[in-house]
């Protein structure tokens, strides 16, 4: 699976880090939090380096479908009753300036990104909710309409219209700010101890480090473990389908989102909780129903993108924990990695230089509300589900029994293990224990891979992983069935 903005701009690759150095700030992880703190940084003088486990953008930056908008769903009515008038402008102007921010940097940086601008609308047969969310918007700044007639693949429906938004090219994007940094690939930080960062061939001292990783691979301080899930999306890039100028998303269940970028049509949905997708059809579900708006369409791509839904719904963007004043982390994006991104620059780069955000407040990770509360109970009783399923609860098959081409867990000599048999029957075997906190893995028929439903650790079906909170390879071996 390759999303369209792998398969239309390439960035040239960067080499290990091979010796010890020292700097002012290091930031992990160069997918586009990464890359936009580290610029943001490096702007106002700071020594930055970038450290990447793998390449640039080759986390979920590249699976994104890349929309700058401050319309993240009908957030705001809900913001103003539980967070209150005050933080919920915050919210709303981060992300307003956000959008600003990047207007001017594609502009002074002369980026060639395919930036447009566009209006973002969420469609839905609920006028009550779209018009009180209309007003609620208006009222924190947000230049917002409601629209009761709006034609939309499918139908007409009421919709809530935000102007000013935008979308683009995220690749393109980084590549051009790329070439302004020091950035080392294949170069995975393993621990960080205090103010040094280890790597597999040599460390970095920085006087302060950021941990823009998608999720923090430190569980303690900060437990960002028991205060976030993860949860899977999938997206069809369409050919010959016709859409309205515009960004679009259903507000509810079983909803779909549409833009338009280039010829294609970027058409998602389908989502559930990384790790609940043992019977799979996602894709074919999604292409079902595009068939059904879109019967000329062509399928040109398709890939899956992976959102980290903070407990209370709002990023985590700040001081990593009280204790750790010299860490800094962005997480929890949830689907508007593109804005938060920028939301967190702007907001460490002023931490980081001792400069009061006037945004920061209602990102900070210390806080805690009812609904936190709330959000890590049903996080903690999904962690205790897991555990007893995989303590508990007996294979279902055995490996002789399990069809070519499919995966499962299994009992086979006596263990509990996880299995996928290719077609040349080969069992490519591995442990179910997550090595991240010891949580039961779940297969995933759609992308073969084997996938955490506590904390969205995934890996192949080698048992290589490919997704953190883990860091370390689930793998057992081959063997003949």
């Amino acid at each position: 699976m390759e999303s369209i903005w792998t398969k239309t701009c390439s960035i040239p690759k960067r080499e290990p880090l091979r010796k010890d150095i020292k700097t002012e700030v290091a930031v992990i992880g160069a997918g586009m939090a990464g890359i936009l703190i580290a610029y943001q940084l490096q702007k106002v003088g700071k020594q930055v380096v970038l450290l990447e486990a793998d390449r640039i953008a080759s986390g979920q930056t590249k699976n994104t479908t890349a929309k700058i908008t401050s319309q993240h769903d009908l957030i705001y009515t809900n913001l103003i009753q539980t967070q209150g008038e005050e933080k919920a402008r915050q919210y709303a102007m981060a992300n307003e300036a956000a959008i600003a921010e990047y207007r001017r940097m594609i502009k002074e940086e002369n980026i060639h990104c395919d930036f447009q601008e566009t209006s973002a609308y969420v469609y839905s047969q609920d006028i009550e909710k779209l018009m009180q969310e209309t007003n609620t918007a208006a009222s924190l700044g947000i230049q917002a309409s409601f629209l009761s007639h709006m034609a939309f693949p499918g139908g007409v429906s009421p919709a809530l219209r935000f102007d000013g938004q935008a979308q683009f090219h995220p690749l393109k994007f980084i590549k051009t700010l790329a070439e302004k940094l020091e950035i080392y690939e294949k170069t995975p930080v393993r621990t960080v101890d205090e103010h040094v960062l280890h790597t597999p061939k040599a460390t970095v001292t920085a006087e302060h480090i950021v941990f823009a990783t998608h999720y923090p691979f430190i569980n303690f301080p900060g437990l960002y473990f028991a205060r976030m899930h993860q949860e899977r999306s999938y997206v069809l890039a369409l050919e010959n389908a016709s859409l309205a100028e515009g960004m679009f998303i259903g507000d509810g269940e079983n909803a779909y989102s549409f833009r338009i970028y280039d010829k294609y049509l970027l058409f998602g949905g389908e989502g559930h909780r990384t790790g609940e997708n043992r019977q799979g059809g996602k894709y074919d579900a999604l292409r079902k129903k595009a068939k059904e708006l879109f019967p000329q369409s062509l399928e040109a791509a398709h890939w899956s993108a992976q959102d980290c839904i903070p407990a209370d719904g709002i990023p985590y963007i700040g001081q990593y924990a009280s204790g750790k004043p010299y860490w800094y982390v962005a997480t929890g994006f949830q689907k508007w990695g593109m804005t938060t991104s920028m939301v967190s620059a702007m907001i460490i780069r002023d931490i980081v230089c001792g400069k009061e955000n006037p945004y920061a407040a209602v990102f900070a990770p210390q806080r805690f509300s009812a609904e936190a509360a709330g959000g890590i109970a049903c996080e903690s009783r999904q962690a205790v589900k897991t555990f007893a399923k995989r303590l508990f609860k007996l294979p279902e098959a055995t490996a002789k029994e399990l069809p070519v081409g499919h995966g499962g867990i299994v009992e086979l000599d006596g263990d509990k293990i996880g299995v996928y048999k290719e077609e040349n029957g080969t069992l490519h075997l591995v442990d179910i224990r997550c090595p991240h906190l010891g949580c039961q893995l779940e297969w995933n028929p759609d992308e073969k891979s084997w996938d955490c439903p506590c904390h969205g650790s995934r890996f192949d079906f080698h048992g290589r992983c490919i997704t953190n909170p883990a860091q370390e390879d689930i793998t057992l071996g081959e063997k003949d069935s």
